[in-house]
């Protein structure tokens, strides 16, 4: 199973991202583990993720994206972040 999954969304994601909490960060590193399932839609930004078999994923402004429970990885953000999140689900 993919611990990570990337997608433009439809309108109607979008819409409903909207109506979920928002996230900002600035340019910078750390280490994350997931410790629940989190999909965000990404309002603003460029990142790149480091998982820890090695293997990089890369996400920008637009993009939605799902993070698995048990996932651990590194964030490197690119380019600040404003995302809208949902944790669980």
């Amino acid at each position: 199973m993919d611990r990570v999954k990337i997608w433009k969304p439809s309108q109607d994601e979008i819409e409903e991202a909207k109506t979920w909490p928002i996230w900002q960060k600035d340019v910078s590193s750390f280490e994350w583990f997931y410790d629940e399932d989190e999909t965000f839609y990404l309002v603003e930004g460029e990142v790149e993720v480091e998982l820890q078999d090695g293997q990089k994923v890369r996400f920008s402004s637009g993009d939605m994206v799902k993070f698995r429970a048990g996932t651990e990885c590194r964030w490197n953000i690119l380019k600040k972040v404003k995302k809208h999140y949902r944790i669980g689900r």
